[in-house]
């Protein structure tokens, strides 16, 4: 098959669910398929753009499954998609967005959409999407004093801040020229 379309990695121990994943996104991207952590370890390769990735996998957990991916050094962008509501141990994962099931269609297209939009970007802006993504969980399901009494909590809000200073200073720093000539080369698909 030529290499036309972006390639989604789809992980879940649970054969209907990674095969409905594969049929919904089957239309606009090469989805392969991987059943356990093992094969998704095989199945993964430098083709590989999207990683959607469930946490409870029984021989390798997928949170061992994206350790080592993110081993890899590469730029594929990886989602946990998982039942499993996220806690602080999000803080320390390589994930660029996590959903909990059962996710909507709709969700799952706009997800893997979003992360192929996130390719584009540089290194710090997808760091930056990645803390807001995990702040965010957070937030909907811990407390104001928990978040506040949390050390790594506060390490995340200032690293977001820091990162959203450097940020607005590039971005400052471009003028109205360089922002055009940027999205017209992400719209055509070349690297900036």
């Amino acid at each position: 098959m030529p290499r036309d379309l972006p390639v989604v990695l789809i992980v879940d121990d649970e054969g209907v669910v990674a095969d409905v994943y594969a049929e919904l996104l089957g239309e606009d991207y090469e989805c392969r398929v991987a059943y356990s952590g093992k094969a998704a370890m095989e199945a993964y390769g430098p083709d590989i753009d999207v990683v959607l990735l469930d946490r409870r996998i029984p021989d390798i957990s997928g949170d061992e499954v994206l350790a080592s991916l993110r081993g890899h050094k590469s730029e594929c962008r990886i989602a946990m998609v998982t039942a499993v509501q996220p806690d602080f141990d999000v803080l320390d994962m390589g994930f660029d967005d996590y959903l909990v099931k059962p996710v909507s269609p709709d969700e799952l297209k706009g997800t893997v959409k979003k992360l192929l939009e996130l390719s584009a970007y540089s290194a710090e802006v997808r760091r930056y999407y990645s803390l807001v993504t995990k702040r965010a969980w957070l937030e909907t399901e811990k407390s104001v004093h928990e978040l506040e009494s949390n050390p790594d909590y506060q390490e995340l809000q200032e690293e977001i801040s820091a990162l959203e200073s450097r940020i607005d200073r590039a971005l400052r720093a471009f003028s109205v020229a360089d922002y055009e000539d940027a999205f017209r080369d992400i719209q055509a698909g070349q690297p900036t």
